[in-house]
């Protein structure tokens, strides 16, 4: 995605950032002098950090990640699981860039990522995400309460508002989605597969996510012939 994105070879569509995690780790082994001795014993590994990745703009993806062009919303938006969320994690920085040329494409990018965001800001489906994952935010790490009652009532909202996204999202937009030849080939003679498959295909005709992201690129196509002409 970073690289994508540095080269200016497409557009980035997500959550607000990235994972974040842009460095390398390896389990090394306390057991050689053990061994050598005659005396193995399991006495565990140390996990060392070895090396770091770094983006041809001379940025880390350390802790930031990488911020899309285009920012949807994420039901787990607010939850602490990113690399910046660990105490222990490596700080962000920065080295010399690399000497690169990214390409220069026809569409405008801020006006793709204006209409996305106006398609998204009337979206009933995101909107309720955006309200959903606000609530989980505030619920998560809290202090639950032991009174069986209570927490009944609790898991009803919980339910409650995962079925308002479900019936939400019946609405969605219908995409028309194919199978390619080469993998109706692939599957032919297993009917299982291809059965499995279909429905997979199936499953995404209604979802939000892909529907938007098929807007951005057909933005991107119809800025780029205007350009052309």
């Amino acid at each position: 995605a970073a690289a994508i994105q540095d080269y200016n070879r497409g557009v980035i569509i997500g959550s607000t950032s990235t994972y974040g995690k842009g460095s390398v780790q390896k389990n090394i082994s306390l057991e050689q002098s053990s061994i050598a001795a005659g005396n193995a014993q399991d006495l565990g590994t140390v996990k060392l950090t070895l090396q770091k990745f770094y983006r041809i703009n001379g940025g880390s993806t350390q802790i930031k990640g990488v911020t899309p062009d285009i920012v949807i919303p994420d039901q787990l938006e607010y939850l602490k699981y990113r690399e910046k969320d660990n105490p222990d994690a490596m700080p962000w920085d920065e080295i010399k860039k690399a000497d690169y040329n990214p390409s220069k494409p026809y569409y405008d990018l801020s006006a793709v990522r204006s209409a996305s965001n106006q398609r998204v800001d009337t979206n009933r489906y995101f909107k309720a995400i955006k309200e959903t994952s606000l609530w989980m935010s505030k619920i998560n790490d809290k202090e639950y309460s032991l009174n069986i009652d209570k927490y009944r009532a609790e898991q009803k909202q919980v339910k409650a508002n995962l079925k308002k996204i479900e019936d939400i999202n019946k609405d969605a937009q219908t995409l028309e989605l194919s199978m390619l030849p080469v993998d109706e080939q692939r599957y032919a003679s297993d009917k299982d597969k291809l059965d499995r498959r279909k429905s997979w295909i199936k499953s995404l005709e209604k979802d939000n996510y892909l529907n938007e992201s098929v807007n951005v690129v057909n933005d991107m196509i119809r800025q780029t012939a205007l350009a052309k002409k």
